[in-house]
């Protein structure tokens, strides 16, 4: 029987941006599967939030299927790959192991509901180097948001950010803000600059942009960050952005304002047997989401940069 540190170091090999250059099978579409929530965890369902936790591993496993008989550039885990505790990485890794194809995840809140002796070895359970980070795939850019930075889960002890998320966290109690939930997060000031600025470079550079985070901020929402008017006016700005795509709301949502598409993706964990993942394909003007299970499909229209 492989020890967890094993187990964890086979599946974080997978758990990095893919590497910059041509899309797909030298196709001019780029294409990447997505999927959400899976939320993972050796526990009973609970049947209040209709969280079926054990059921997300025969879910990935068939979306996992699915992703291997196409050809595409990666696959997004949108946060929570589980539910709770350390060693719940054990079962799910090895199901993520199975992909061919790269895989791109992001840490959810449920990500961080750890032991404390685990907590602080957190991002590295997943494999990765930065929480916040940016790629580029097909001559689009990936931006890859950390909505826990600020937050009273996600920060260890001591840390600064913990009183800075109390206060926010206040005064959005204080003017009764629908997503002033303690499970929400939100950007800290220096990871706000940084996004900024790789917003200003990719402009310059004359990519599109897709953002990826855990958290919703559009449209208005009881699971948006914290900080979603900041984020939204930031994109508005920016007319080279076109999409910005999100889990945490596991009912899903859709909503487009300023020429930009906000997905959020259908939580897997949410259902016995019913699976929700996509595959997402864009070719010039057009980008298209193929839902399957509960996420539906969509097809839009990309703005100009």
């Amino acid at each position: 029987m492989p020890s967890r540190r094993t187990v964890l170091a086979g599946g974080a090999a997978m758990l990095a941006a893919p590497r910059p250059g041509a899309s797909a099978a030298g196709s001019t579409a780029l294409r990447f599967g997505v999927v959400a929530d899976p939320q993972y965890a050796d526990a009973d369902p609970h049947l209040g939030l209709q969280r079926y936790y054990r059921n997300s591993l025969g879910k990935l496993r068939e979306a996992v299927a699915a992703f291997n008989a196409e050809d595409l550039d990666f696959v997004v885990t949108l946060g929570d790959v589980i539910d709770r505790r350390a060693e719940s990485y054990d079962a799910i890794l090895p199901v993520y192991a199975m992909l061919r194809h790269r895989h791109v995840v992001l840490l959810g809140n449920h990500d961080y509901s750890l032991a404390p002796e685990d907590l602080t070895a957190q991002p590295g359970l997943l494999g990765l180097a930065k929480t916040h980070y940016d790629y580029t795939v097909g001559g689009i850019r990936f931006v890859v948001l950390d909505g826990n930075d600020v937050s009273l889960f996600a920060p260890p002890p001591g840390d600064l950010r913990w009183q800075i998320a109390t206060d926010r966290l206040g005064r959005l109690a204080a003017q009764g803000a629908d997503n002033a939930k303690p499970w929400n997060g939100s950007l800290s000031d220096a990871q706000f600059t940084w996004f900024g600025s790789v917003l200003d470079d990719a402009r310059a550079k004359r990519q599109r942009v897709i953002v990826l985070n855990h958290y919703p901020v559009f449209p208005a929402n009881p699971h948006n960050m914290w900080d979603a008017g900041r984020i939204v006016e930031l994109l508005a700005s920016q007319p080279h952005v076109v999409a910005y795509f999100c889990g945490h709301n596991h009912a899903g949502n859709y909503a487009e304002t300023a020429g930009i598409h906000y997905v959020n993706f259908h939580g897997m964990v949410d259902t016995p047997a019913e699976n929700a993942y996509a595959i997402v394909e864009i070719a010039g003007d057009h980008l298209d989401i193929r839902g399957f299970g509960r996420e539906p499909s969509r097809a839009l229209r990309l703005r100009s940069a």
